[in-house]
Formats: C-alpha cells, structure tokens, sequence
C-alpha cells in the first residue's frame, strides 16, 4: 500500500515488477532498467519471478531490490482448479502488498492480472510484441480488460490492439546512452575474430529465430559481397537452435564461410558494437514482429550506421529516416540497401553514426522512458 515518505511527507507508491525468469536477459535488462531509476523519494520498488536461474539474475541480486521467488501465474484449465490457484495466488500478491503490479511478462496470460484483481492491486502491463490473434486472441483480450492500465511500445500497437482505449500509454523501449556510447575498436576482439585493420564490419544483433530474417540477409549479403571484398557480416546473438544451425550452413552453401561470422551469444554488446560500422536488423513482417527493438537503439547511441526492415516498432524507431527503412523480406531491396551503405566511406559512415546517436539522445533516452512510466505510476497509483 502507498505510504507517507518520513522525510518529505510524499506518498509513497509501492510497485511489483513482474517477469517470468532472468533467462533471456533481453526483457530482464528492460525491467531492470527502469526499475533502479525509479525516484527512490517516490516509489519502493520490488521484482518478482519464477526463479533464480539465468547469469542475468546475480545483476538483478546486485541492484539490492527485494527480490520475491514465487509462482504468480498458473494455468487456467480446468476454470474451478485455475480460479482456485489464482486465489491462492491473490494471497501471496497481498502480502508483498504493492499499490501496482507493472508486468513484464510476454505472454497472453490472465492467471496474474486475474489475481491481481482479487487482491485488489492495481495491474499493468507492457505489450513487448505484436502477436494478438490466433489461439492466443481470447487471453490476450481477457489481459487487457483486466488490467488497469496497458503501455504499449509502438504506434501499431495503439491502432491495431487498443484503438480508443483509455486504459493504454505510449512508452517506447529507452537506451542508457552513458553505457551505449561510441567506443574505439576492441582490438582484442578484433584478433580473437581474426578481423584484419582493412576490413569492415556489417553487423546484426539478435538471437537466431525465424522472425528475425537472418536468411534474408545472408542471402543478400550474398549478392553484394564479391563487390565489396573487405566488408564481413558478424552475426551476434544465439545460434544453438536449429534455425541458428540452418543459417550456419546457409552461410557454408553459399560459400560464405569466411565472411559470415557468427558469434554465438554474447554480453559484452558495447564491445562487439565497436567493431562495427554498419548494424542491421532484417526482421520479417509476419509472426511477433517487434515492439520496440532495442537492438537498433543500442547501436545507434553507440554512433552506428543503421538499417531496420519496415515494420512495427522498427519504423517508429527510424520515423525520421525514412531511407534506412527497408521492405521486410525483400533480398533485393536489402541488397541494395547494404550496397548503399558499403559503398560509404568509414568517415560517411561515422557522420551518419553522430546523427543518429544525437537522435536517440533526444527521443529514446533511458530517462525519458522512466519518466513516462513514473507518470504513468502515479496517475493510477494513488
């Protein structure tokens, strides 16, 4: 419950993030950053999950926010056993007692926000993607009308979820731009990658899933390469699946094996980013899609060249730079759209980098992001 500030004589808004596990540290990241920048003078802040596992989980433990191990959600079928264990549920949410519940789960569930509601507590969520219809349409309905208020990520959302809600926010993804900023070369990493001084780097940053139109552009890397020898694609994120595995042999078949570099997962983005001149992400127009990739906006705080495929939350992030959309799935269009960027010199490159870092500065700044959930906070916390 919210409580008086001993000091200042604020009242205090006690809120509950939730996620499912620190597993995929993408949507942990998110939370934890807005979590550690919350006015600490306004709002005691708490995070709730599944369970410890995941390398992410020990930064979340070094943030020194409560952390509470429990199973908020549950199935819904059978209805009598799921309305029980979302009593049950209800329970273990009231002793935290938070005035909010903020999730950032990314699923169609509706055990929490249902539990959340016999509890009492005021219950919001981010929507993180663009999946809606299919088998999920129901349940992703049933969240919504549960929850107090919804923050949606993209414009799309807006239009195509929650036209005319009142209930729904815009809050785009935010990047810290002190962490994201332009590096000199790691050349450590430059040497265990065995990238030699002349060569140029093109670089995507995703874990290996088919949404993510990795085959799109290895084949239009393809297409360009025998045209610029001293550019490498460096392909950052997990490939252990087997879609990772069939872009791996993609690669092999069209004989691009010493060009294409897949690096497996890695943590340290800000020092694979200082390779590259050009970062890119090819997602396709079908499936999930993206809300707010942060991917993008990392690499351009970091002083990066971009491209983005023209859909969902991509084209928000890149509204003012029309000419680095590209159509979604479309190899030749991304064909001509990295020939574009390879035939710029380091320096074009580099100035263009400036822009768009000064761009996210002012439009997708960690703090702005934080502000408008904060506001968002204390207009249904009180």
């Amino acid at each position: 419950m919210a409580i008086i500030h001993p000091l200042c004589l604020i009242e205090m808004i006690k809120v509950l993030f939730t996620i499912p596990n620190f597993d995929t540290a993408g949507s942990g990241k998110a939370l934890l950053h807005v979590a550690k920048r919350l006015d600490p003078d306004r709002f005691e802040v708490h995070i709730a999950c599944l369970h410890t596992k995941g390398t992410f989980f020990k930064t979340v433990e070094q943030s020194g926010i409560p952390i509470h191990v429990l199973n908020y959600t549950t199935p819904m079928k059978p209805y009598p056993k799921g309305l029980r264990a979302c009593y049950q549920i209800s329970r273990k949410l009231k002793e935290i007692n938070p005035d909010i519940i903020h999730s950032f789960h990314y699923a169609a569930d509706y055990s929490e926000p249902l539990a959340a509601k016999m509890a009492g507590i005021k219950w919001v969520y981010t929507k993180k993607n663009m999946n809606w219809g299919g088998a999920s349409k129901n349940a992703w309905k049933l969240r919504s009308f549960l929850a107090t208020a919804i923050a949606a990520q993209n414009t799309d959302m807006l239009e195509l979820f929650f036209k005319n809600s009142n209930k729904t926010v815009l809050i785009p993804r935010g990047v810290d731009v002190e962490a994201f900023k332009p590096q000199i070369k790691n050349e450590t990493l430059a040497q265990k990658w065995q990238i030699e001084p002349n060569q140029r780097i093109l670089m995507c940053v995703a874990n290996l899933v088919p949404v993510k139109g990795i085959e799109v552009l290895i084949q239009a890397f393809h297409r360009i390469h025998s045209q610029y020898p001293d550019w490498r694609l460096m392909i950052v994120g997990d490939h252990s699946n087997p879609y990772g595995q069939d872009m791996m042999t993609l690669a092999t078949e069209l004989g691009l094996k010493d060009k294409v570099l897949f690096t497996g997962k890695q943590n340290n983005i800000q020092d694979y980013l200082s390779l590259a001149e050009v970062v890119v992400l090819p997602t396709l127009d079908k499936g999930r899609k993206e809300g707010s990739p942060v991917s993008l906006l990392e690499a351009m705080a970091s002083g990066k060249n971009v491209l983005g495929s023209n859909i969902s939350g991509i084209k928000d992030q890149l509204q003012s730079f029309p000419e680095h959309l590209v159509q979604a799935g479309d190899i030749d269009a991304w064909r001509t759209k990295l020939m574009n960027c390879c035939s710029n010199s380091r320096e074009v490159n580099t100035q263009l980098g400036k822009v768009f870092r000064e761009y996210v500065m002012q439009n997708y700044h960690i703090e702005k992001e934080v502000n408008l959930c904060e506001r968002l906070y204390e207009k249904i916390g009180i």
